[in-house]
């Protein structure tokens, strides 16, 4: 591997040299990793359409299923990660059946079937997150892990706004299906980065985060929730985070779709995309840079207050050129929660040999919060419209602000 033979003969390889290939794999996963997202509640609502039984709520319902299967394989798979040293292996699996589930989608029909397809995507993309978060803190070790982090959201983002992008031009010609076909091709590059990370270079009790391997000892959920009060907190915070932020962005995609049509909406809502994806860059790398000497505390409350700002804000026009300067506000709210998530779960966890079970148990959380949320939106969207929906999904950021701001300690000082 190219990064490993810049090394001298004898010498170890520089840490910045061995997370190096991160960067691709995270360009690269991006769309992978986050699935059909908006991009399904748009096929079925504008394409699939009434004639075959689709409105808001029923694919709301599809995508809250599907949320929960991934939240019940969430926990599971942060433990997963703490117990194996193949996490290259676990990876590409998991991009293959994601990609699998997505192309099945045209060619499947029905409720039943359309629901089991995304809900095996669903808990197939639960190891993503705590397997690339392992690898980084393995890799960097913890004193450089929340720089690493951000770095590794800053490419991220910069994937999925090259591929919202990419979806919204094919979308325009080809119609909103060419996300599909645009997803595999992704997830083919994806696996190919996953394996030029050198698995040599990962720690594997770090990645855990031990100390060292005296604490080897594979993790349970009950010896992971034991002892950490300020776990189930932060879990709390981000189960309101994503109940309010969830919904957003797929209830602006079916107000678009009901105005200019599903191709239309297809590009517009990939703009969106695009749009919040290029803000998330630099916000994930000041964030990543600056969480530890700002403190992790203040950083979060701003990202809550920026999201119910965003929700009250939608409420004000419908027209599109105004929905896409709000969605902008996602890059600021979902970007530093996003660049602070694993950061915040690692400095809770320092020393037990449990933070990927403890991020599959937050993540778990904050899923359930993910899942319910599109429902509860589609519900409210109708039984009374757009504007009482985005109202409501604002009202619980503000509780999620509170929460925090009043139970939730520093966690910044845990790094040092």
């Amino acid at each position: 591997m190219a990064d490993v033979a810049i090394a001298q003969p004898g010498q170890p390889v520089p840490a910045p040299d061995r997370a190096r290939p991160l960067d691709a794999l995270n360009f690269l996963l991006a769309d992978v990793r986050d699935g059909l997202g908006p991009y399904l509640a748009i096929y079925l609502v504008a394409v699939r359409g009434p004639s075959h039984g689709w409105n808001e709520a029923t694919a709301g319902l599809v995508m809250t299923i599907a949320g929960i299967a991934g939240l019940l394989a969430t926990t599971p798979a942060g433990i997963l990660v703490d117990r194996i040293h193949a996490k290259r292996a676990m990876l590409v699996a998991a991009a293959l059946i994601v990609t699998l589930a997505s192309l099945s989608l045209p060619f499947v029909s029905g409720f039943a079937l359309v629901t089991i397809g995304q809900s095996l995507a669903a808990a197939a993309g639960a190891v993503f997150a705590p397997g690339i978060a392992a690898i980084t803190l393995g890799i960097v070790g913890p004193k450089a892990f929340a720089k690493r982090v951000g770095r590794n959201e800053a490419f991220n983002h910069a994937g999925n706004a090259v591929s919202a992008a990419l979806a919204g031009l094919l979308a325009w010609k080809f119609g909103p299906v060419v996300v599909f076909w645009l997803m595999a091709g992704l997830a083919a590059l994806s696996i190919a980065a996953i394996l030029r990370v050198d698995p040599a270079a990962i720690d594997h009790a770090t990645a855990r985060g031990c100390d060292s391997d005296v604490d080897a000892r594979p993790a349970t959920v009950a010896e992971t929730l034991r002892g950490s009060p300020k776990l189930a907190i932060f879990a709390a915070t981000a189960f309101l985070f994503h109940l309010a932020n969830a919904a957003m962005l797929p209830s602006v995609g079916q107000l678009l779709a009901k105005r200019v049509g599903g191709g239309e909406a297809t590009s517009l809502i990939a703009a969106c995309i695009v749009g919040a994806q290029l803000v998330m860059v630099p916000v994930a790398i000041v964030v990543g840079r600056n969480a530890d000497r700002l403190g992790h505390k203040p950083i979060l409350l701003a990202g809550f207050a920026v999201l119910a700002a965003r929700g009250v804000l939608y409420t004000l026009s419908d027209a599109p050129v105004w929905l896409l300067t709000i969605q902008l506000l996602d890059g600021i709210g979902a970007g530093i929660f996003g660049a602070l998530f694993p950061v915040v779960v690692a400095a809770i966890m320092r020393g037990t040999g449990r933070f990927n079970a403890a991020q599959g148990i937050a993540a778990t959380i904050q899923g359930l919060g993910g899942a319910l949320s599109t429902t509860l939106a589609g519900a409210i969207i109708v039984w009374g419209g757009y504007t009482p929906a985005f109202l409501v999904l604002a009202g619980i950021a503000g509780a999620g602000l509170l929460l925090y701001a009043v139970a939730m300690p520093e966690t910044a000082r845990q790094e040092t």
